[in-house]
């Protein structure tokens, strides 16, 4: 499976490359890195972060639409920001996310590390979500997520996704640095 493995790091990385540079051809590349992490985190027992790619698939393809319908002039997505209280709202429901759906891998699967792998997945979600509505907040998640999922993936032995993670934590501060710069208030 490494091999496998390591051509869905190398998509995942022009993928979010190319979402740091607000540009709509992200997508092809993250539909490609979902599809195939869909079966290695399958196997690997991660059952959260598996099914998390099939939701990737379905708001991908959302996203792309409404990247291709909110570019400006030169290209770019045009960005925007929540308000205090949308944040208030997200976080409170992301956190109440993780801890439902970890307790029901924990008691309904045999997944490992079913809390920590559940929160990787619904921050995940929450992440994706507001980034495919081109919020720039998007990227304090993905930090959290890569943060979490670096551990992870270190644990279970998927060293090139790993070092995906390591990498990708990385590009989500340049992109919240960018987004937020860009962002319309």
């Amino acid at each position: 499976m490494s091999g496998i493995e390591w051509l869905a790091a190398m998509l995942g990385l022009a993928n979010v490359w190319l979402i740091v540079k607000r540009s709509v051809w992200n997508y092809p590349f993250a539909l490609a890195m979902c599809g195939l992490y869909l079966f290695i985190f399958y196997e690997a027992k991660l059952y959260s972060d598996a099914g998390l790619q099939i939701f990737f698939i379905a708001i991908n393809i959302y996203g792309w639409a409404a990247w291709v319908k909110n570019r400006a002039d030169a290209g770019e997505v045009v960005v925007e920001r929540l308000i205090m209280p949308e944040r208030w709202i997200w976080a409170a429901g992301t956190l109440g996310l993780c801890a439902l759906w970890g307790t029901g891998m924990a008691r309904m699967t045999d997944a490992s590390y079913p809390y920590w792998d559940g929160s990787v997945a619904m921050i995940s979600i929450v992440s994706q979500i507001l980034m495919a509505q081109r919020k720039a907040e998007n990227w304090v998640g993905w930090i959290i997520v890569n943060m979490l999922s670096i551990p992870l993936y270190l644990v279970k032995g998927l060293y090139p996704t790993m070092v995906l993670y390591t990498i990708l934590l990385g590009m989500a501060v340049i992109g919240w640095l960018q987004w937020k710069a860009r962002a319309l208030s």
